[in-house]
């Protein structure tokens, strides 16, 4: 089996990366080096069986070329992060929206047989209800959350016409080792680990008692994999961790000091999955507590010491447009 992963050193797809190898797949890496790291893929590069490719997915000759011979398509190249879609919409539509149907194109001609796909719980917004079903009505905040289910409806769209066996994976709050340390303001892992290196207080918003259904990126991986293992096509399924948990209980965990800053607009007070139907129909389950996901990210903190350092100051800067567009005024 061979599987082509987009986005494989970022994040996610790195994890990802590592679990196919470790399922002895084939594994193709597809990146540009964009959001993506190579230190990402350090434990793991070396291995025979694994083949970085640096290319954009909107590059679609040479995307097409890198699917030869591939069983498995994991969609997961993006760009994230509220603000910069709110400043620069159009690079969010042309890298979420028209990259990802260059990918579903190349992965049709190339006759894939099983493409996953990396959606994004904030699409749903603010929900009116949780745990969060995947029937919850759609209402994006932000360019970055339209994006991702609009990618995701050409995702579902090419399943019902094209037949091409798809799914999509809604995940929620994935957190972990190799989490983004640069880029804009946001990511509230490398926020908080960054500013516990030096000794700096966490900038908790509001008066942290929101809640987020923090998800291990391990189990996140696992999931991508039981997805592509299964016959399932056409759906959309939620990932989460099964419970949430403050942002003050992730403070308690990490341990220091606390600096509130004001609540931002267009974030929901909670995020909780329902997975009845990932459950049902894959036998998916999660199984990082909270308390163990955190421990291994003090173990692995080193890896956060070049990231940026947050200061309320250039937080009220890096989030002025998320106030302005997102707020009531």
């Amino acid at each position: 089996m061979k599987a082509l992963v987009t986005g494989g050193a970022g994040f996610i797809g790195s994890h990802l990366c590592q679990r196919l190898l470790d399922r002895g797949l084939e594994v193709v890496c597809v990146d540009n080096l964009v959001c993506g790291r190579l230190k990402n893929l350090d434990e793991f590069k070396d291995n025979p069986s694994f083949n970085f490719i640096q290319v954009d997915i909107r590059d679609r000759e040479t995307l097409l070329s890198t699917m030869k011979g591939v069983d498995w398509v994991f969609h997961l190249a993006g760009l994230a992060d509220i603000v910069p879609s709110i400043e620069n919409p159009s690079l969010y539509f042309d890298m979420n929206v028209n990259g990802t149907l260059h990918v579903l194109e190349c992965a049709r001609e190339a006759g894939i047989s099983r493409f996953l796909y990396a959606a994004s719980s904030s699409s749903y917004g603010i929900p009116d209800n949780y745990p969060t079903e995947e029937t919850a009505p759609i209402n994006p905040q932000y360019p970055y959350a339209l994006t991702k289910y609009q990618g995701e409806e050409l995702v579902l769209h090419w399943a019902e016409l094209y037949k091409l066996p798809a799914l999509s994976l809604r995940l929620f709050n994935v957190y972990g080792p190799r989490s983004r340390t640069t880029g804009a303001y946001g990511a509230v892992f490398g926020v908080f680990l960054a500013q516990k290196l030096h000794g700096k207080p966490f900038t908790v918003v509001g008066d942290g008692t929101q809640t987020r259904d923090f998800t291990y990126v391990a189990d996140v991986a696992e999931a991508f994999l039981r997805a592509a293992e299964s016959n399932v096509t056409g759906e959309a399924m939620n990932v989460g961790s099964g419970n949430h948990f403050s942002v003050n209980r992730l403070v308690e965990l990490l341990g220091g000091d606390i600096e509130y800053i004001p609540k931002r607009p267009g974030e929901p007070d909670c995020t909780l999955a329902d997975m009845t139907r990932i459950k049902e129909a894959l036998g998916w389950t999660p199984g990082v507590p909270i308390e163990d996901g955190v421990r291994v990210m003090l173990e692995n903190i080193d890896y956060w010491r070049d990231a940026p350092v947050w200061t309320p100051d250039q937080i009220d800067g890096a989030t002025a447009d998320w106030f302005k567009y997102l707020g009531d005024d």
